[in-house]
């Protein structure tokens, strides 16, 4: 693995345990909407957009800690575009990363709520 690959791995790494963070847990009320967040936004991904926060951060010499609200709310934005992305209205994907996607796994009500959410969390 390249110095680059490993560094854009870390940040990966960072981002997901902010975002994991962030989510209610899947049994917080409303849970369906919750466990339905937590698909959309906590299934995997480069969390190449994350990195380019990281980077300039780097670059301007901010601590990560400080980043990582700023890299939760834009994989937040890249979870809600997706998961509309999705939508029968749409694109109408079955899959998004080897998974089910929101409105297959559980119904579009609940994927187009569950992608608002993620939007609101994200300007929160």
């Amino acid at each position: 693995m390249s110095a680059a690959q490993s560094w854009l791995q870390r940040c990966s790494e960072r981002v997901q345990k902010a975002l994991a963070q962030t989510l209610e847990t899947a049994d917080t009320r409303p849970a369906r909407l919750h466990a339905a967040m937590r698909h959309a936004a906590l299934n995997g991904g480069k969390r190449f957009r994350a990195g380019l926060i990281y980077a300039a951060g780097e670059a301007l010499g901010i601590d990560d800690q400080q980043l990582d609200p700023l890299a939760v709310a834009v994989e937040l934005i890249h979870a809600y575009s997706l998961v509309h992305d999705d939508l029968p209205a749409m694109d109408d994907d079955d899959l998004r990363r080897g998974q089910p996607t929101l409105h297959v796994a559980w119904d579009e009500a609940t994927a187009i709520l569950a992608g608002d959410a993620l939007q609101a969390l994200a300007f929160e």
